[in-house]
């Protein structure tokens, strides 16, 4: 749950919307303390837009400094804790705090060839990408022109402050950074949802599986709260895991041993976080098929 109200912040001394809101941009209270001028707002959109417009009305200088406050990705600055706590947890979520010893060091060559191209971190707003997606950015804006890669950076700096303001701030609307990724399953042998069936995702990449969520489809065969929701769905390659055979078994259907179809794996990929995905499964004990629904 949000920590503050839109109403309330509108309302505070200029002090204590700074002591809230200071923290959005990464070690820059400054733009919480020019945007407290701007108020009241109406709306959290009309909020961020004003926290923006501060940043990009600001001097090269400030603007620098804004780029240069954020930690490297799973460098230095992670291992000791020299991060605010946001970071610290937008890090964890996207894995980059237990990445094997290859990844580690390759995050180190490219944390280290970065600095010294642009004079500052690599910033990537790490909820919307998978382990691989991060990796795969890194790799690519490396070679990028600076003047192209501190836009690139900044426009990464408003992703990463408008899902903290989103998560922070209560109002009368919502910033538009959450995704969604659902299923329902159809029993097609019965004709009927398939209420009991066990999912499991994972996130699918070159260096292992990470598990996601798991849930127990409901008498709708669907799943209530959605498997992702509240937040962007990182870029990546996932599986969703039905245990169709237990279902089966369950139902008291006589299956062979082995059964012809028990774990039913459906690998797809992620490309907009902010997006729904909807990833159902029609099956019998002999056959199942699946679409990009919505």
């Amino acid at each position: 749950m949000p920590d503050h109200t839109l109403e309330a912040l509108n309302d505070a001394p200029s002090s204590a919307f700074v002591a809230a809101l200071g923290g959005i941009f990464e070690h820059a209270p400054w733009v919480a303390a020019a945007a407290a001028g701007r108020r009241p707002f109406g709306t959290l959109a009309d909020l961020f837009e004003a926290m923006r417009r501060v940043v990009q009305e600001s001097n090269e200088e400030h603007r620098i400094s804004l780029l240069r406050g954020h930690p490297e990705l799973a460098g230095a600055a992670a291992r000791s804790g020299n991060m605010t706590s946001a970071s610290v947890a937008e890090q964890a979520a996207a894995g980059l705090d237990r990445l094997s010893g290859e990844r580690e060091a390759e995050f180190e060559r490219l944390n280290a060839r970065y600095r010294e191209r642009f004079g500052m971190p690599f910033i990537i707003c790490v909820r919307r990408h998978g382990r691989d997606s991060v990796l795969s950015e890194f790799r690519r804006r490396v070679a990028l022109e600076p003047e192209t890669e501190r836009e690139t950076a900044l426009a990464e700096v408003f992703r990463i402050a408008a899902l903290r303001l989103d998560a922070q701030v209560a109002g009368p609307d919502r910033l538009p950074v959450a995704g969604r990724l659902s299923t329902h399953v159809l029993d097609t042998a019965s004709g009927l949802p398939a209420e009991g069936v066990s999912i499991d995702l994972v996130e699918i990449a070159r260096d292992g599986e990470r598990p996601v969520a798991s849930a127990v489809t409901d008498a709708g065969g669907r799943t209530d709260p959605p498997l992702v929701g509240g937040r962007p769905i990182p870029i990546g390659t996932y599986e969703l895991r039905f245990g169709l055979g237990d279902y089966y078994r369950g139902r008291g259907i006589a299956l062979p041993e082995p059964a012809f179809l028990d774990i039913v794996p459906i690998r797809f990929g992620i490309a907009d976080p902010e997006r729904h995905y909807h990833v159902p499964l029609a099956a019998s004990p002999w056959s199942y098929s699946t679409y990009r629904g919505s």
